[in-house]
């Protein structure tokens, strides 16, 4: 019994982890679509959401089985129940994926306002800490996932960054540019509530690791 507990508990690692390929992926594609002005790409990343939110609901219903049937205690109970909160931010990053991908749409028939500098940073920042989040959670590293939780920071301020520039720069200057210049802000803060969601993850992983709880301490990470 306790072996076949623990082949469960590996499919359930193995659907998280396709649950994090399909968010990954799908923040990578959006960003694509932005940047190629790619009215497919965008439409495909929100074709596809209807699978994640399939996913989200099987991992879900599993974690909840397992739970019920095993009734775990400490290392395990904490990584199932972890193991829900992941799924879930997940499903948040793909929507944001999906809202980015709708940004695009938008912006597809439209002039260009301005290159696209710091947003495609952001983008960068922002898959980089799901890709570390994900992997912190895979090796159960608290470096790597404290790592996380402090580049929130660097996204938030280059987030206010392309906010000041575009509400400053351009639509207080020139208000009939705020067709253009809203779905990039928008854009900029789907992309910055992917860190947070990442951020989210990484303090999971603290606590399915260590048994302690930092969301609200982030001073206690040091």
């Amino acid at each position: 019994m306790e072996r076949f507990f623990d082949e469960e508990l590996k499919n359930l690692h193995k659907d998280i982890l396709k649950m994090a390929v399909m968010a990954q992926e799908a923040i990578f594609r959006s960003v694509e679509a932005l940047q190629s002005r790619d009215r497919g790409e965008a439409q495909g990343v929100i074709d596809t959401d209807d699978k994640v939110d399939e996913l989200e609901l099987e991992i879900d219903e599993r974690c909840i089985d397992l739970i019920a049937r095993h009734q775990p205690m400490a290392g395990d109970l904490r990584f199932i129940t972890t193991g829900m909160k992941i799924n879930a931010e997940l499903e948040r990053i793909a929507d944001l994926a999906v809202d980015i991908s709708q940004r695009v749409l938008e912006l597809a028939d439209k002039p260009v306002l301005k290159p696209l500098i710091d947003i495609p940073k952001l983008s960068v920042i922002a898959q980089d800490m799901v890709r570390d989040a994900i992997d912190s959670f895979i090796e159960k590293d608290v470096d790597l996932a404290k790592k996380t939780v402090f580049s929130d920071q660097e996204a938030d301020n280059l987030r206010n960054l392309v906010q000041d520039e575009l509400i400053n720069d351009y639509m207080a200057k020139d208000p009939s540019s705020a067709p253009r210049a809203v779905p990039l802000l928008l854009i900029a803060r789907h992309l910055e509530r992917i860190c947070d969601h990442a951020t989210n993850i990484a303090e999971d992983v603290i606590y399915m690791v260590k048994g302690k709880v930092i969301k609200h301490h982030s001073g206690e990470l040091s």
